[in-house]
């Protein structure tokens, strides 16, 4: 039988988007499957959509609702309650492509070192086209991410690293696929466009302010210094792509 994958989808005001993004998980190739829908405190009417895409799937679609927390902790607590073997984290106006759990899945179930599948991606909403990602290796992921955050994992993963932490407010996953990755692990980046990114004015990506940012960066640092001193001699700089020049000048005086 195939292993149960766990859709999480955590929502805030993305009523006009959300059935979308959860019919894009209904149409999948891959049958074993729930999705678990976290209200997080939503303003418009995103929990009356979502109570309703349960009702018509009421054995693949839970729902939860919760005040407002922030993306990190509704993925938590969606994960919390997750069945599966494997997670795969959606945010409410995302979509993917019918075949990427199911080719996801079948990296993980052939390779026991894999800890993270992810793949192309496409830009579509307000812009479109392809999201063009730096290629991944530890030393890039010290400077910057380049794993999205609806990548699959293992669920015995996400509680050996804690989760998601909840005083991000940006980078989150960033600091996640760090936290998770840092210990060893592959990463396979599949050559499908399995996930589908979309822009729009205004979205938390575009409107994230530089104390928010700021504040990741000094989390990382707090956090992961020894990972941080053997990918780039030091913590993240200020601007951070000099991060490893900074660390090797200042190791001189």
């Amino acid at each position: 039988m195939l292993p149960l994958t766990s859709v999480i989808i955590p929502c805030y005001n993305q009523a006009l988007f959300l059935e979308e993004t959860v019919n894009s998980v209904l149409n999948s190739n891959y049958s074993n499957f729930e999705i678990i829908i976290v209200d997080d405190g939503s303003h418009d009417h995103s929990a009356k959509i979502a109570l309703k895409i349960h009702e018509k799937h009421p054995e693949k679609i839970h729902v939860i609702m919760q005040e407002n927390a922030g993306p990190a902790n509704a993925r938590n607590v969606g994960i919390k309650a997750a069945r599966g073997k494997y997670i795969l984290p959606l945010d409410g106006n995302d979509k993917i492509s019918k075949d990427y759990i199911e080719e996801a899945v079948t990296i993980f179930e052939k390779n026991q070192n894999v800890k993270v599948v992810y793949c192309e991606a496409e830009k579509f909403g307000d812009k479109s086209g392809q999201w063009k990602l730096k290629p991944f290796s530890r030393k890039a992921l010290a400077l910057d991410n380049m794993i999205f955050v609806s990548a699959l994992y293992r669920k015995s993963d996400w509680e050996r690293c804690g989760g998601y932490d909840p005083r991000m407010t940006w980078g989150e996953d960033w600091e996640f696929w760090i936290n998770m990755l840092k210990s060893g692990g592959e990463v396979v980046k599949l050559p499908i466009t399995g996930f589908y990114y979309r822009i729009r004015e205004g979205s938390r990506r575009k409107s994230t302010d530089k104390e928010a940012k700021q504040k990741t960066i000094d989390l990382i640092n707090e956090k992961h210094i020894d990972f941080l001193k053997e990918q780039i001699g030091g913590p993240l700089r200020n601007p951070r792509s000099l991060s490893e020049v900074i660390n090797k000048v200042s190791g001189w005086f």
